[in-house]
């Protein structure tokens, strides 16, 4: 056979082969078909095993499907379950920057409520940022919330202090901008300021211009240690006078000295709320230590005039000297005391100083440190917050008792929120700029730790929690279920390798066991491997 005849018949060949696959592509009658997996549905019901068709971003069928997809996914062994849901996710300032989300997809998340701090742009600016994610594309489905101290700011500035009745109203107007432009509702964040200086009746009137739109009042509370009840009594109140559901974030009993028993009565105020009919829940993270700031070691009123001003009265010997009174007397009223709350400065460890300084403390806690330098703990927290400004120190605050944790997490209304950002770099920290393993770990840890090594929950509760119940919670109505005509939002795990692995000495580790994830019906993990498909979307809440 000559050269050009060969080259003839291996074209004809080719296009044979061409038009064979063209033919399959077709006839296939879904884009994915997941075969042979263990199905939970997201509601709590026990697995069965099935197969899942997806189309056109939807899943179109589940049960035995002879029909081929143009994609197959071999399941035998593993868990198919919906995609998980962050109900307090950090991502609003990073999304615009990478929206690849790659430690989240890591993790199984497919879909983050974000906003405890606010969306990063001011109210008449939000419909923009939307349009900013979508034309940019990101690797999950993103929705925010607008927070109470923006329109404060906006209108007061940091300072504390009372509004008028004028300077109230134009925040009102701040809210109402911020729903109509599809936020799910408002936030707070009251032990830090300036939202500190916002008082009860403040919350309550720009609650009420949320709830106009069936919003939420979303709040990390006024204390969360000695306390908790009480906090958990004014979110319940601005949720009923405002006329708004109240999503309690982060729920924890961070409060060493009532360890086995303050989250007891923190469920009982949110049982009792329920059972009157106020629409209360939590959401929450599975560690024994939380992460912000160091300079919430700091009394409140010290920022009462700015932050400018406060760093100021940091750097005065004097007014140190009634500071460390004042954190040695435990909390006071519009400051939750987190150093008492731990159990003392030999249970918060600096984890981010944001220093070559002080960066070999790193991993180090305050008594360790100030014995290393020569110096009071307080002292040497309160010159890494000045040695890190503009940017901010954060610290790892271990306040909390496993057993509270498993009390809180078998309540029928708690979900999960990360309380972490995606991260700018896939392998480093996240945007917060904390090296905490809730970064990498939170959704798996889930299972890893409270299903499989505690038994504290079963599998089909724990991905309930992660997946059905925040969904109809946030009104997420064709998302959370592996069921027809739902979002194609779908995690494969491996149960037995499935593992969290980060760690406090290493935060960053990516978990193990998920290698399948699909977002809006798209592969964006696939056998481990990132596609950057930026198949999320925009989840606009409705005011109407």
């Amino acid at each position: 056979m000559s050269f050009t005849s060969f080259g003839k018949r291996g074209a004809l060949l080719a296009g044979v082969m061409l038009l064979s696959g063209t033919a399959l592509a077709q006839t296939a009658d879904y884009d994915i078909v997941i075969r042979g997996g263990r199905v939970l549905d997201g509601a709590g019901n026990p697995w069965v095993n099935a197969d899942v068709a997806i189309k056109d971003g939807r899943i179109a069928a589940v049960g035995a499907i002879k029909a081929k997809g143009k994609r197959e996914i071999d399941a035998r062994g593993r868990y198919v379950s919906p995609g998980f849901i962050d109900m307090m996710d950090q991502s609003g300032r990073v999304l615009p920057v990478n929206g690849a989300a790659e430690n989240k997809l890591r993790q199984g998340v497919t879909t983050v409520l974000s906003g405890e701090g606010g969306t990063p742009v001011d109210a008449a600016e939000i419909p923009a940022y939307f349009s900013k994610l979508e034309t940019q594309g990101i690797g999950v489905n993103f929705g925010t919330y607008y927070a109470t101290s923006q329109a404060r700011e906006k209108v007061m500035g940091d300072v504390a202090g009372a509004p008028t009745k004028a300077q109230m109203e134009a925040m009102k107007k701040e809210v109402a901008a911020a729903m109509q432009a599809g936020v799910f509702g408002v936030t707070s964040a009251l032990i830090y300021p300036p939202s500190s200086f916002q008082t009860t009746a403040d919350l309550i009137e720009l609650a009420k211009v949320a709830g106009q739109c069936n919003g939420f009042y979303a709040t990390h509370m006024r204390d969360e240690s000695a306390k908790l009840v009480p906090a958990i009594e004014e979110a319940i109140e601005i949720g009923e006078k405002g006329g708004v559901k109240v999503e309690i974030y982060h729920l924890k009993n961070a409060y060493a000295p009532a360890w086995g028993t303050g989250m007891a009565k923190a469920v009982a105020t949110v049982e009792a709320a329920r059972a009157r009919g106020v629409d209360v829940a939590a959401d929450m993270y599975p560690y024994p230590a939380g992460g912000t700031g160091v300079e919430i070691t700091v009394p409140n009123w010290v920022w009462a005039d700015g932050v400018e001003k406060g760093l100021e009265r940091l750097k005065d010997p004097a007014i140190r000297k009634k500071l460390k009174e004042q954190v040695a007397a435990g909390s006071m009223p519009d400051w939750s005391n987190l150093v008492e709350a731990s159990g003392g400065w030999e249970r918060v460890v600096l984890a981010n100083s944001h220093s070559d300084k002080y960066a070999q403390f790193h991993g180090k806690n305050f008594v360790e440190i100030g014995k290393a330098l020569g110096i009071d703990p307080a002292d040497a927290a309160w010159d890494i917050v000045l040695n890190a400004y503009p940017k901010r120190s954060m610290a790892l605050y271990f306040m909390i008792d496993e057993k509270d944790i498993e009390t809180a997490l078998r309540q029928p209304w708690t979900s999960i929120g990360s309380d972490a950002g995606a991260a700018l770099k896939p392998g480093e920290i996240d945007d917060l700029g904390l090296p905490h393993p809730r970064s990498y770990g939170t959704f798996p840890r889930v299972i890893a730790e409270y299903v499989k090594r505690r038994q504290v929950l079963t599998l089909e509760d724990a991905v309930r929690k992660m997946t059905g119940w925040p969904a109809q919670r946030m009104g997420l109505s064709d998302r959370g279920l592996v069921r027809q005509g739902m979002r194609a939002d779908v995690v494969v795990f491996d149960y037995e390798t499935l593992d969290d692995v980060a760690s406090w000495t290493n935060p960053v580790d990516y978990p193990k066991g998920i290698d399948t994830v699909i977002v809006n019906g798209r592969v964006a993990l696939d056998k481990g491997k990132l596609e950057d498909v930026r198949a999320g979307a925009v989840l606009r809440h409705t005011c109407g």
